[in-house]
């Protein structure tokens, strides 16, 4: 296994494979995750697994299907299938959790396990405490094996449906946020890494009546590039910021391995950032409500404040857009799972939470599935160009437009290497000190502990963000503001005060 990493954490399990990630891995933390259902409820439960295509994945969904019949557990083989689409079936099938046979947007070598689980009718990644505990049995070693209670298999044979699923639902929900019947985007080029996202996004965008050149959408699972959707991983020749104005296209979407996470090329081939994908699509779902929040005012309804949900490390352009529509942000830690149970707590405590998500790309929009999901992001952001008659670039200009001063958003990232997560503590607590009662008070910034620390200088439009990575030997240093200089010297600040 030499240095080959083995990470596991609240997002699942992840490694090289045939090194720190075998099959006998995968079979014990599917086993693992099977024993901890098993317990949790009377008889079998009934686990969906599917994989993100990604070549050498046939052979870790077999390895995954042992672990859970071996615990006791009957299993759904859905074949390949996106991140998100999993959590739908799952529903749609009544299962009691999926697994998905994943290391999202890590290169060729990685594979991994992603687990969700299924309550009340809705599917969700597990929360922190959760995972630690299946993290715990994994560690443990080997489960107890089921003698003759095996689960059974079964093969879902009709892949086109179980897709379907998933699709037919956002057109529905995109239908009633309002889809014109005319003055459609033109064309659409899509990049999914010849992986699990190729044969949805194309179906979506012929269920909308788009049409979609795509690169990528082999079923082949070798990825044409890095297949992190980045500005680096898409400017290369023939690539999508190539393709899109070569094409004449309005607009480039790219997924990455298991499509829950989506970014975005405007018409010009300029990629604009993973963070503007989810302040489009809250602009898109705000302005939508608020044209049928204004019909009802005119037939005696009451408006409702709409809450948008995020962790602590995203842009506050979502900030920005929920005020112009009455709305609000509620703030979380880093990781899809700490964002899904703020947005599941607010809603049974009665709160509008209308969508949520992370700057990664990730939209959460909870009327599909609480899982991140690029179908979800690419038909909000259609359904934005169509409604507006806007460009991708002017509704990016736009939003720009919201921030403070209308001088619009940018972001610096750093990162420092520390021996351990701990090693962090003492520079975040250096950090909300100064901010708190040292001689960074005097600036009236708000400073937040929920995760390291976020200091934020409203009436600038400024923020910083100092947490220790969840997967890496590092910690993270992260800044906005209007402009990259003053980001960079935020960052400055902060170091100086750190020493």
């Amino acid at each position: 296994m030499g240095d080959a990493p083995l990470i596991v954490g609240v997002s699942g399990l992840r490694g090289i494979v045939g090194e720190s990630l075998t099959p006998e891995v995968a079979v014990r933390y599917a086993g693992a995750f099977g024993a901890w259902l098993a317990e949790r409820g009377d008889g079998a439960p009934t686990v969906l697994l599917c994989r993100d295509g990604r070549h050498g994945g046939g052979a870790f969904l077999d390895a995954a299907a042992a672990g859970l019949r071996g615990v006791g557990c009957d299993v759904l083989d859905c074949g390949v299938l996106m991140t998100p689409s999993a959590g739908v079936v799952a529903v749609e099938r009544g299962c009691d959790a999926a697994m998905i046979v994943t290391a999202s947007h890590n290169p060729q070598q990685w594979n991994g396990l992603k687990c969700l689980l299924v309550e009340e009718g809705e599917a969700f990644a597990p929360t922190a405490s959760v995972a630690e505990e299946i993290i715990e049995r994994f560690r443990r070693g080997h489960p107890a094996w089921s003698g003759d209670a095996v689960g059974l298999g079964e093969r879902d044979a009709d892949d086109a449906e179980v897709c379907a699923l998933h699709v037919l639902l956002v057109c529905d929900l995109i239908e009633e946020l309002g889809w014109p019947a005319e003055g459609r985007p033109g064309r659409v080029v899509l990049d999914s890494v010849n992986c699990s996202g190729a044969k949805g996004a194309s179906r979506l965008m012929r269920l909308l009546d788009v049409e979609a050149v795509q690169l990528y959408g082999e079923d082949d699972g070798f990825f044409p590039h890095t297949p992190e959707p980045t500005a680096e991983n898409l400017s290369g020749e023939g690539g999508l910021c190539d393709a899109v104005p070569g094409l004449r296209a309005d607009v480039g979407f790219a997924q990455d391995p298991d499509a829950d996470r989506l970014a975005i090329v405007e018409e010009h081939g300029r990629y604009i950032g993973e963070e503007y994908t989810l302040a489009l699509c809250a602009e898109s779902v705000l302005s939508g409500r608020h044209e049928g929040t204004e019909a009802r005012r005119h037939g005696g309804g009451e408006a409702e404040c709409p809450v948008l949900v995020a962790n602590l490390s995203t842009s506050r352009m979502i900030d920005d857009v929920a005020v112009r529509y009455g709305g609000r942000v509620v703030r979380t830690p880093v990781g899809e799972a700490n964002v899904v149970e703020v947005m599941k707590r607010l809603k049974a405590e009665g709160e509008d939470v209308v969508l949520g998500g992370e700057g990664n790309g990730g939209v959460i929009w909870p009327e599909v599935v609480y899982v991140r999901d690029s179908l979800s992001g690419m038909a909000l952001v259609l359904s934005l160009m169509a409604r507006t008659g806007k460009t991708v670039s002017e509704l990016v200009a736009q939003i720009d437009s919201y921030s403070p001063g209308g001088r619009g958003y940018a972001i610096v990232k750093r990162k420092a290497a520390i021996a351990s997560k701990a090693d962090a503590g003492p520079a975040v607590e250096k950090i909300a000190a100064y901010y708190t009662e040292g001689p960074g008070s005097a600036s009236r910034a708000t400073v937040d502990r929920q995760d390291g620390v976020r200091v934020d200088f409203h009436e600038k439009g400024v923020w910083v963000h100092v947490r220790a990575s969840n997967t890496e030997p590092i910690m993270r240093l992260i800044a906005e503001a209007p402009t990259e200089a003053e980001a960079v010297g935020v960052l400055a600040e902060v170091a100086g005060v750190i020493g």
